[in-house]
């Protein structure tokens, strides 16, 4: 019939010009079973290397944490942060380099 609509996948209207934002996609995202146990280790090794590190250090890494469970892009950038942290670490800080890497890999970012 004439008028009918059939929509698969995203659809998008729009309406004026400006403050278009693009798509919001309000599905979750689909993350290995393997991921719960790789943070919860990361976590573990912050933990042993926060001793070690300069209070300003401290500071972003408790700044940074909580985004370890946002939305992807918090999330890659908190596991950016804690790379850098561990990487200014020296020896010390290579087992928290290595659970972020792995973390980044099981997200297919790595």
């Amino acid at each position: 019939m004439s008028g009918d609509h059939y929509y698969f996948g995203d659809n998008v209207t729009m309406h004026g010009g400006t403050g278009n934002t693009g798509i919001i996609k309000n599905q979750p995202t689909a993350t290995p079973p393997t991921l719960q146990p790789a943070v919860e280790e990361l976590l573990r090794l912050v933990e042993e290397l926060r001793p070690a590190l300069p209070p300003a250090s401290t500071r972003t890494l408790d700044d940074t944490l909580p985004d370890l469970t946002a939305q992807p892009p918090e999330r890659h950038r908190a596991l950016l942060a804690i790379a850098g942290i561990a990487a200014t670490a020296g020896t010390i800080g290579q087992p928290v380099l290595e659970a972020v890497n792995r973390i980044l890999e099981l997200l297919g970012a790595g």
